[in-house]
């Protein structure tokens, strides 16, 4: 799968509210970074929220917001976790977790009440929350001799990528930030004056 230019995260942690039938329903959404880091937030809303009747939940990782997962914590089954979900989807966010907690009121809502109730409770949260644009560039060492350095040069000011002289694995040459949709052309540019194979270093993400 290639990589987009850009996704969609949002900016900080922010909660919500949703009230039914007695039941009251707090939402948490939380940027992440992995599956890891949302566990650890969940333990921390379980730990702070021991009381209450479930903590369902959902989160979307990766740059194409290809990784899903989510839970209905005893509730019925896709009554809570797939409306948290589609909250999410909704909103193309990734990179994000969105926790409902549910303190029970005494009344049950029903599936129907459920999936209304857990979705609108994680719309709730994400609605206070900023959503920003992430930009996603592959950084490339390409291996070059000092003074062919402005051959490369040239290409990345014609690309308008950033570049600067550096050392890799003790060889000289210049680093460069691509965005993903333009790194086929510029490498095909790049080996046309016969350079040896690049380099890639990381993913590297910015506002």
């Amino acid at each position: 799968m290639s990589l987009p230019d850009t996704f969609q995260t949002i900016s900080q942690s922010s909660e919500g509210e949703f009230k039914d039938k007695g039941s009251k329903f707090l939402s948490f959404a939380i940027p992440v970074l992995s599956e890891e880091d949302a566990k650890e937030h969940l333990k921390l809303i379980r730990k702070e929220h021991f009381s209450a009747a479930h903590v369902c939940w959902a989160f979307v990782l990766g740059y194409n917001a290809e990784f899903e997962k989510s839970s209905d914590d005893r509730e019925p089954s896709g009554s809570a976790g797939r409306p948290i979900l589609r909250a999410i989807v909704e909103k193309k966010l990734s990179f994000t977790l969105v926790a409902v907690v549910r303190y029970f009121g005494g009344k049950l809502l029903g599936v129907p009440g459920l999936i209304h109730a857990y979705g609108e409770s994680a719309r709730a949260a994400i609605g206070l929350n900023q959503q920003k644009e992430m930009r996603l560039l592959e950084q490339v060492f390409q291996p070059c001799d000092f003074e062919k350095q402005h051959e490369i040069i040239r290409i990345c000011k014609h690309y308008q990528l950033k570049f600067y002289p550096d050392i890799q694995q003790e060889m000289h040459g210049i680093t460069m930030d691509i965005p993903p949709s333009q790194k086929a052309q510029v490498l095909e540019s790049i080996q046309s004056l016969g350079f040896p194979q690049s380099i890639e270093i990381k993913i590297v993400t910015c506002s």
